[in-house]
């Protein structure tokens, strides 16, 4: 759970910036790039975690700049990097704005359950490093380069001269 206002800035402004390159490194054909016939596409997973910043945050009282929920995805990569980032610079802006230290104690009914308002920002990372995790495997199925996000990727490793650490 995060307890400082500061800490989550700090964390956000990384994690944006990361999920940011992976969304700008997509193509429009990749978008439609799937694991199996019945999964998520890479589309639908980079509109979803541009949606959900408006969707969550939403509801604690907070409003994101984000696409609506019931909004369709569009098919442009780009359309989706830009709306991200347009989102992700409006959370970053709103929690600095309107929540203190002692906002993040607060608690919230959130998904049938109770969150402290710090926890929902933890949550709020979480989810997104799990689908950005999604996504790198999508991304290279699509034979897209893979940016690294907490370290070289094998193609970052490869630019240095340096064997792909296995």
């Amino acid at each position: 759970m995060l307890r400082k206002i500061e800490d989550f800035s700090k964390d956000w402004t990384y994690e944006a910036e990361m999920t940011g390159k992976v969304l700008q490194t997509l193509t429009d054909e990749s978008l439609k790039q799937k694991v199996s016939a019945d999964g998520r596409d890479l589309g639908f997973l980079g509109w979803h975690l541009t949606q959900t910043l408006g969707e969550m945050l939403g509801l604690v009282g907070l409003k994101i700049d984000a696409p609506a929920h019931d909004l369709p995805r569009p098919d442009s990569a780009t359309e989706i990097a830009a709306a991200y980032e347009k989102a992700a610079r409006s959370v970053a802006d709103e929690v600095a704005a309107n929540w203190t230290d002692e906002t993040l104690l607060q608690t919230d009914e959130m998904y049938g359950e109770t969150w402290a308002r710090g926890l929902t920002l933890f949550y709020l990372i979480a989810h997104q490093a799990h689908h950005r995790g999604q996504m790198t495997v999508l991304m290279r199925q699509a034979g897209l380069p893979v940016p690294g996000v907490y370290g070289p990727s094998k193609e970052e490793w490869a630019a240095m001269g340096a064997p792909a650490m296995s």
